[in-house]
């Protein structure tokens, strides 16, 4: 090493690195832990290749540097790049100073540059200087490495900002998502959020950018999008060209075969200063009558960049005239393809947002504002995804954010997944969202929480009706929750599920059933007597704002959903005991594919038979009885009944039984699973939250030794949950039980102050 070091002075760090790796393995065991950051990275290659794991070096370098717990972190299976995805976003917002470990304070390395190339996934915050300084200038490779690695962007905790830091988020979203591989945008904590800055992030999301309007990098235009420019043009010319070529041969017996070359490149011009392609008409509009609005146009196009070759229009055409529209932004119409010279205005960036007190004779928000007497469909009883008029919050027009113009948006790569957090969407927004939904076909996955939707569900609902109807259309999850519901869990189940009959993921959860007792807005009655088609539903999740289980629009639900997979059921009220034993009965015999089924706040103290009847189905693998009171009012034989029964049947998988007061004697019965007659494949237990105390723990494990010795230490069991429970009682007998038990199973528990369940505790003794 001393012979390498002098030999530096003389040679290139390039061969100084091929020598170092190169030394055998025990050397290069002694010298991983002693490198920097920079070098360690440039050093997987000849660890890998030694047989030598650096990851508990990057563990303990989490440890010195992060100085925290990472959450989940026994799922975290490489932690190289949870330390550099970390280090990148700590640096980026100036919460970590480099020069604070010497294994950072490298003069080869460079931050951001080095360790962007590991980052999946990035948080923007605040007032958005992150996107400021990654789209500076000299960051420019740093963005580049993020294009290609990002696939989740989030935003949390955003403030307005001023219009150059607005400028850099759409050069930011215009390079990660349009040009590059963000897959998930994800938005938290919003309460009062800046209404242009947050349709900008779904307009951009949704692939949408102003035809025109070439976005500038420093000056110069965005290169990937002249690239591509470029490429649709060669190709439309060539195609138009032929076409005409075709034609004239046609009509004029090959007269223009022997066209000069002059007068061929004025063809050519003359195709690619025409416009591309006629407006694309609505499918759901011409179901009607021409005359009717429509709020949704089915645009096509998806997430590819290379779908943007056609003209948007965000409104029907009347089928008798093909007149051309008034632009949104009130300027020259002019051809995407020739306005390559033509940069847009820093000013300007957003106008094309909004069509309020900018469309006043055309537009969507014209064609869709209907006058007094006119009878519209409503969102709820329309076969074709007509606009959101179905109630007064929805017929409203104006406001600062109007309905989204489509008509002159060039159509770029779009997410796939959406994701809003505790931000309220106005009636306005929501409109918007809808209009942008309603073309979204790179969309699978839609994300709607705490967003105070009430009755404006039925505008987003009547974008998705619109989108589920486009053949290109991927929409498969929707999961919606609220503190408030302003009608019944399954009439709302029942409505989204008539709406899109092709959803494989359904979850709809809500904490209270009115903001008063007793008010209800009106709703349609179509809704609760829309009929339920036979759906792809895999997986279904309800959380009932405690108010009584509708069993016979659950029922209706189930019928329709032969192949459901996974069913949740929380806070659900049985009205009487025959409830649950008819809804059994219908899983049974309508749901054959059913695997994993849930019960969490649900009082099952008074249906033992039905428990019972559960955990010997030999469909389901996965059964959880989450606080669901079971041994509350129960015997003794009860709980042998209960190890019985899971012991005669070998399909089940996972028990999951927190919540339920089992205590130490109840624990200890429940080893006997795994006796030595026993037929089980129990592989994962769940016992969080039960009142276990280390003494408790302890005989469990020798019981559960003892097992294993009787069947010659063949054991499925693998997985064991122990989180909230009485641990720190008797430290040293519970680590000598998570000793004992982890030569078994893998074992996860959490430290937990028992303190706080000193109620609890008092009511089991």
């Amino acid at each position: 090493l001393f012979a390498l070091s002098a030999a530096a002075v003389s040679r290139s760090m390039a061969a100084l690195e091929r020598d170092v790796w190169a030394l055998p393995g025990h050397l290069l065991r002694v010298l991983l832990p002693l490198l920097t950051v920079f070098h360690l990275e440039r050093a997987e290659d000849a660890a890998r290749r030694a047989g030598l794991s650096t990851q508990p070096i990057w563990r303990k370098l989490w440890d010195d540097v992060m100085k925290t717990r990472p959450p989940n972190s026994e799922s975290i299976t490489c932690w190289r790049k949870k330390f550099l995805e970390t280090f990148f976003s700590n640096v980026l917002h100036g919460v970590l100073d480099v020069s604070s470990d010497w294994r950072l304070n490298d003069r080869h390395f460079s931050p951001l540059l080095h360790s962007s190339p590991h980052v999946s996934q990035l948080t923007l915050c605040n007032m958005l200087q992150a996107a400021v300084e990654l789209t500076a200038e000299h960051n420019n490779q740093v963005l580049e490495n993020l294009a290609g690695s990002l696939r989740v962007l989030k935003f949390q905790h955003l403030l307005s900002c001023d219009q150059s830091v607005r400028h850099s988020l759409v050069l930011l979203l215009h390079r990660l998502i349009h040009h590059g591989s963000v897959s998930q945008v994800s938005m938290y904590s919003w309460p009062v959020p800046d209404t242009v800055l947050l349709v900008l992030i779904l307009t951009m999301s949704a692939g949408f950018w102003r035809s025109g309007d070439a976005l500038t990098y420093h000056g110069r235009p965005c290169c990937l999008c002249r690239k591509e420019d470029k490429g649709q043009s060669r190709e439309s010319a060539q195609e138009g060209a032929e076409r005409g070529c075709n034609a004239e041969q046609e009509g004029s017996g090959g007269e223009n075969q022997k066209r000069s070359p002059r007068e061929a490149d004025a063809h050519v011009n003359s195709v690619l200063s025409g416009p591309r392609s006629p407006p694309l008409r609505n499918p759901a509009c011409e179901e009607t009558n021409s005359e009717v609005p429509c709020g949704h146009s089915s645009i096509q196009g998806g997430s590819s960049p290379h779908s943007s070759s056609e003209q948007l229009s965000c409104h029907p055409i009347p089928r008798k005239t093909c007149t051309r529209m008034k632009p949104a932004v009130g300027r020259k119409r002019r051809c995407l393809r020739r306005s390559r010279g033509h940069y847009a205005d820093p000013e300007d960036l957003y106008d094309f947002v909004f069509t309020v007190a900018r469309e006043d004779n055309s537009g969507l928000l014209d064609k869709t504002r209907t006058t007094e007497g006119e009878n519209t469909e409503n969102w709820n009883s329309s076969s074709s995804g007509s606009p959101c008029t179905g109630h007064a919050g929805c017929k409203k027009r104006g406001g600062p954010a109007g309905i989204l113009s489509l008509k002159a948006a060039h159509r770029f790569r779009s997410v796939s997944t959406l994701e809003l957090f505790s931000i309220p969407l106005t009636g306005e927004i929501c409109r918007t969202l809808s209009n942008l939904l309603s073309s979204w076909v790179s969309l699978e996955n839609l994300v709607l929480s705490y967003n105070g939707l009430n009755a404006n569900i039925s505008c987003i609902l009547s974008g998705l009706r619109a989108l589920s109807r486009h053949p290109e259309c991927r929409f498969r999850a929707l999961r919606v929750s609220d503190v408030f519901s302003h009608m019944p869990c399954m009439e709302l189940v029942r409505c989204i599920l008539s709406a899109l009959p092709q959803l494989h993921t359904l979850s709809v959860s809500f904490d209270l059933k009115n903001q008063l007792e007793g008010s209800r807005p009106e709703v349609n009655p179509s809704c609760s007597e829309a009929e339920v088609p036979e759906s792809c539903l895999e997986v279904l999740e309800i959380r009932f704002p405690r108010e009584p289980l509708h069993t016979v629009d659950l029922l209706l639900v189930l019928k329709a959903s032969k192949s459901l997979q996974q069913l949740s059921l929380d806070s659900a009220t049985l009205p009487c005991p025959q409830e649950l034993g008819l809804l059994l009965e219908v899983l049974k015999e309508c749901t054959p594919n059913l695997k994993k089924l849930s019960f969490h706040d649900v009082n099952l103290a008074e249906h033992q038979k039905e428990v019972l009847l559960l955990l010997q189905d030999p469909s389901l693998q996965e059964i959880t009885f989450s606080f669901c009171r079971l041994f509350e009012s129960s015997s003794a034989e009860f709980l042998s009944e209960i190890i019985n029964t899971v012991k005669r049947n070998s399909s089940l998988k996972s028990l999951k039984l927190p919540g339920n007061r089992l205590g130490n004697h109840r624990l200890v019965a429940l080893a006997d699973i795994f006796s030595e007659d026993s037929s089980s494949s129990l592989c994962q237990l769940d016992v969080s939250s039960n009142c276990i105390k280390p003494d408790g723990l302890l005989e469990f494990t020798k019981k559960l030794e003892g097992h294993i010795q009787q069947r010659g230490g063949q054991l499925p069991f693998t997985h064991l949950r122990l989180f909230q429970n009485w641990l720190d009682q008797d430290a040293d007998t519970a680590q000598e039980a998570l000793r004992r038990l982890k030569a078994v199973c893998s074992v996860v528990n959490d430290a937990w102050d028992s303190s706080q369940a000193f109620a609890d505790y008092i009511s089991v003794m």
